[in-house]
């Protein structure tokens, strides 16, 4: 009678759960080598594997298989994202970004990813007209907020100032970082309006709204965002011409001696 038990006992704890059985045929496990398999690992080990199975195949799924709602979601919520004057609904994962949901559920992939750790500026959107990294800002926390790409800075068909300016003044060369450099650019228009300080500022004490930003203040402020071709220049340029209608390309020389005492102190 106690074999009887105890052989119904190992029958049970032999039996599979649906999401373990997906796993282990994902694995190619056959019935015998599955109980082999399962003493050799632990409970854990065997979570581990599922997550980054179920993670991979959700962030797989191309925005055509899921228009609204992902097929597996470990941490499922729902929100409303208004990108470019219009709103999307989605559910997705609680830990995803706000660059992977642009990219691979709304396919807006004039975002681009590029460290995707906050630090090369490739990623830049505007949220309620201020530049921020969407590869570090989580897409759950943006929920009623104004959220503007590079593909909403065009009007009617027609490209915004900033757009006409980089073209003329060739503020890009690959191209991979500037849909980060426009929109970094045009929030920081906004940001000159406002009189908002920046590390180069001289006088905290004494801002003013409508600042006219010098080509030093100008470099500061953009520093976030890497252009690896060195379009810098070219983008400062770009940027002048908007932000103060100067056309006229600078003439560069070396740094004084002076000049290179204040910003070793600096």
């Amino acid at each position: 009678m106690k074999k009887a038990n105890k052989s119904q006992q190992e029958q049970k704890s032999d039996e599979l759960t649906t999401d373990e059985n997906i796993i282990l045929d994902a694995m190619g496990l056959t019935a015998s080598s599955r109980r082999k398999f399962l003493r050799q690992v632990s409970t854990g080990s065997l979570g581990i594997y599922a997550s980054s199975f179920f993670s991979s195949e959700v962030f797989a799924q191309t925005v055509q298989e899921l228009p609204e709602q992902a097929k597996i979601l470990l941490n499922e919520i729902k929100v409303n994202l208004r990108v470019n004057s219009m709103v999307k609904p989605l559910a997705i994962d609680s830990r995803m970004s706000l660059l992977d949901a642009l990219r691979e559920r709304l396919a807006l992939t004039g975002t681009k990813k590029g460290c995707d750790h906050g630090q090369c500026g490739a990623c830049t959107v505007i949220i309620d007209g201020k530049r921020k990294l969407s590869c570090l800002t989580l897409a759950a926390t943006c929920e009623g907020k104004e959220i503007t790409t590079v593909e909403g800075l065009a009007t009617n068909g027609e490209m915004h100032d900033m757009q006409k300016a980089f073209v003329k003044h060739d503020g890009f060369q690959c191209g991979y970082c500037t849909p980060g450099q426009l929109c970094s650019s045009v929030a920081l228009l906004q940001e000159a309006k406002n009189g908002e300080a920046s590390y180069v500022t001289e006088d905290l004490k004494n801002i003013k709204s409508g600042l006219q930003l010098s080509e030093e203040e100008i470099r500061e402020r953009m520093s976030g965002n890497i252009c690896r071709c060195g379009a810098y220049n070219n983008i400062v340029q770009a940027f002048k011409e908007v932000h103060s209608g100067d056309d006229v390309m600078p003439t560069w020389e070396f740094a004084t001696e002076e000049q290179m005492k204040k910003a070793k102190n600096g």
